[in-house]
């Protein structure tokens, strides 16, 4: 049975890890793993920075993904990003994305100030646009543009 839920620091590890694949996966980058640790435990330490949500099957992790947070004045709440998503490569292709996406949808609602969700996506990733779009996203309205300098 798959069983989302919010990671705690325990987690810590297997989100460092799946970082470290994702983005050689993705992007062919090699991250630093000391800044990436301590990314990822700012997050823990603030949770002002965002959360980090798990999938595990058995007790064991397999999937993760972090939300940040976005006001929005035209909406007077926040807009949920959905980032650094990871699925273990076994466990693709099973719907686990989509479990963790309906989590995130529970915690949009009319009390809770969250107001929608969004995320971005490689415009090459054509396999991810396929799954957000049968999750009932679109891409319709913004294109993001980015500057990230080198460090």
């Amino acid at each position: 049975m798959i069983i989302v839920r919010e990671a705690v620091p325990d987690d810590a590890l297997y989100i460092i890890d799946f970082q470290l694949k994702m983005a050689y996966e993705t992007e062919s980058l090699s991250l630093d793993y000391h800044t990436l640790t301590k990314g990822v435990h700012a997050v823990f330490e603030n949770p002002a920075k965002g959360r980090y949500y798990v999938a595990t099957e058995n007790e064991k992790v397999i999937g993760s993904l972090m939300i940040t947070y976005e006001w929005s004045d035209w909406r007077c709440g926040q807009v949920l990003w959905i980032q650094s998503v990871y699925v273990v490569p076994e466990h693709r292709g099973k719907g686990i994305f989509g479990l963790m996406y309906k989590h995130i949808q529970s915690l949009v609602t009319p009390d809770s100030g969250n107001r929608g969700i969004r995320l971005y996506v490689d415009k090459t990733n054509m396999r991810a646009q396929r799954v957000y779009e049968r999750l009932g996203m679109n891409g319709d309205h913004y294109q993001m543009y980015e500057w990230m300098p080198e460090h």
